[in-house]
């Protein structure tokens, strides 16, 4: 999927997504249904559908406000861009099947590859947290518009992106946020042709409202199958466990780090 090109006649990233989303809420099924629904257990595994296309489409509309900050953001929307790839690869090889993107999940978990630095899991799983990175950034700015964008785009990140980083991304973070845009641009960006900034505010408003719960199911489909993997056999895994402990017995700091990082 090549990312779209945005006329600004036809309205901007924001109200493209809202679209997306007003879609796929408004068709049965097309997220997770809740537990209590359908008394828990494997029932919410059959329940869970996540419509692969729109999401991918949701996830191109917001590279494209990824993009709109700038330099700061470059190294985290080449990861989105790469991620969207890895799932649109997948869907192309079976479109039928994995028009539902939970497929993709179900089929990683039960190979146990679904932690592999290379799967769909591990991608449905970077952009999902890319999508709470602008859900954060939109109501910071929205909650309060005089705020500096730059500790704006700092906060949404320490809370959203920072604990799954590893500290070399996290320093490189901080020396990309002095290329932040000031507010009044990155807003600008935002506006579709001859929208006010009380429309788009509307909009971003609507946006998050649909987005919030949204992201909410899918983390819980996500942990669903990420945490029923297969574990390795008992003698592997305290071996394992004993080479990670000699390799980490000089940097308990390091292995915090990583140990997070591992099982997000």
């Amino acid at each position: 999927m090549k990312r779209k090109l945005m006329d600004q006649n036809m309205g901007s990233e924001i109200r493209c997504a809202i679209e997306e989303l007003s879609v796929m809420v408004k068709v049965k099924g097309g997220i997770l249904v809740p537990a209590a629904e359908h008394g828990g257990g494997d029932h919410v595994h059959e329940a869970a559908h996540i419509p692969t296309r729109p999401f991918l489409s949701l996830c191109t509309l917001i590279l494209q406000v990824l993009d709109k900050i700038g330099p700061t953001m470059a190294v985290l929307s080449q990861d989105v861009h790469q991620n969207i790839r890895r799932l649109e690869t997948k869907h192309e090889s079976d479109p039928l099947t994995y028009s539902n993107m939970v497929e993709m999940l179900k089929n990683e978990a039960t190979e146990g590859i679904a932690r592999n630095d290379t799967s769909c899991s591990r991608a449905s799983v970077w952009l999902t947290r890319s999508l709470d990175f602008t859900v954060a950034l939109l109501q910071n700015l929205v909650r309060d518009p005089g705020k500096n964008m730059k500790q704006a785009v700092e906060e949404s990140y320490t809370i959203t992106l920072k604990p799954w980083h590893r500290w070399i991304s996290s320093a490189a973070s901080k020396v990309a946020l002095m290329l932040v845009p000031d507010n009044e641009t990155f807003i600008s960006s935002l506006m579709a042709k001859d929208e006010n900034y009380d429309d788009l505010k509307l909009e971003i408003e609507t946006l998050v409202s649909l987005l919030v719960p949204y992201l909410e199911q899918i983390h819980s489909i996500l942990v669903n199958y990420l945490t029923t993997q297969r574990l390795p056999n008992a003698a592997a895994f305290f071996f394992l466990l004993w080479l990670t402990c000699v390799f980490y017995m000089f940097d308990y700091t390091l292995f915090c780090r990583d140990f997070i990082t591992w099982i997000g």
